[in-house]
């Protein structure tokens, strides 16, 4: 052990040791406005006042997209090493690897010769839903966002910390809970004096009961991205159906021959066909409901324990959905590589590897 890392490894415990006691200072002994502010977990996605083409950008597409450009830098970085020549990964690229190399065996050990075509797709879906739930565990995801007005219930008063420009920066503060029917009644009265002409215009424009609707919300937590891969991955399931078998792919579906036969078992084989059609749907059903459920339940309880504890508990749930959300991506994966895989081989036969 050289002289560097022991003076470097000190360091770094010191560094833990005072986020540590900042994180327990801001949560206990502190003001109300360094308390953990904890999102508003819906159902549906919000609305982060974004637009393109008059398309409105909600949390999750925002999620989703940052998703999309780390997987391509992630994809350049690993094209520009592999033009180095150097046949030993380092860091990164050496755990890239060794995901890789995983995946790659278990879509091997599923679809044999088909393997090397089989593997982008569910490597990609992979990928992009290992990615998509690490970077939601980031600081700032589903904590940072715009003020909203609750409705109904209890929400928080809103503090001013700063201004860059014409855009100020609030927070809520947690110590001082606003209960939605006093505040309504309360604006119902008409401000008078001085204190309507310093401050009415500015907090006209504030919510008296707030709420935080982040900017960023983990995708899956949003119906649209697994329902959308589950649709990517029963569709492409019928294409390499087809690829491999031509057009008599269809005939698991729609047994005509065997029904016009005449027999009894004709008809018994149209009626099997008729459930294999409607599991292809009822995949696309499973495979959504699947990943949302976890990661939306996940989401929803750390939201609810940060809000009762601070720093210990919270801090064990994160390395917990580090783990599910690992999980997660590698289940869908491996439902991805045996239903193409499946779909490879002729309804009666079994293809020896």
């Amino acid at each position: 052990m050289t002289e560097t890392t022991k003076k470097r490894r000190p360091v770094k415990r010191w560094i833990i040791l005072a986020l540590f006691a900042a994180g327990i200072y801001a949560a206990f002994i502190g003001p109300s406005i360094l308390k953990p502010v904890s999102p508003v977990v819906v159902m549906p996605a919000e609305p982060t006042g974004l637009a393109i083409f008059g398309f409105q950008i909600t949390n999750t597409i925002l999620a989703t997209l940052i998703t999309d450009v780390l997987l391509i830098l992630l994809a350049v970085g690993a094209y520009r090493f592999s033009k180095t020549g150097s046949l030993v990964p380092k860091g990164f690229y050496n755990a890239f690897e060794a995901i890789f190399e995983f995946l790659w065996n278990s879509v091997h050990g599923a679809a044999g010769k088909w393997a090397k075509r089989i593997f982008p797709v569910p490597a990609t879906i992979f990928l992009i839903i290992f990615t998509a739930n690490m970077i939601k565990l980031l600081p700032g995801f589903e904590s940072i966002g715009q003020l909203k007005q609750v409705h109904e219930g209890t929400g928080y008063a809103p503090v001013k910390l700063f201004n860059i420009g014409k855009l100020n920066v609030y927070t809520i503060d947690k110590g001082h809970p606003v209960d939605v029917a006093a505040a309504v009644e309360h604006s119902s009265e008409s401000e008078t004096g001085a204190e309507t002409e310093a401050h009415g215009e500015e907090n006209s424009e504030l919510c008296t009961a707030c709420e935080v609707m982040p900017f960023l919300r983990g995708s899956a937590t949003d119906l649209n991205f697994p329902f959308a891969l589950a649709v990517i991955t029963v569709l492409m399931t019928q294409v390499y159906g087809v690829w491999a078998q031509g057009p008599g792919y269809f005939s698991k579906f729609f047994p005509v021959k065997q029904l016009v036969s005449g027999n009894m078992f004709g008809i018994i084989n149209f009626a099997v066909g008729i459930l294999e059609l409607l599991l292809e749907f009822a995949k696309i059903l499973s495979f959504g409901f699947r990943l949302f459920g976890n990661i939306f339940a996940g989401a929803l309880l750390l939201s609810i324990v940060g809000a009762l504890t601070a720093v210990v508990v919270p801090a064990g749930l994160y390395l917990f959905e580090v783990f599910f959300g690992i999980i997660q991506a590698y289940v869908f994966f491996l439902l991805a590589t045996m239903f193409i895989s499946g779909a490879t081989v002729g309804h009666h036969a079994e293809e020896h590897h």
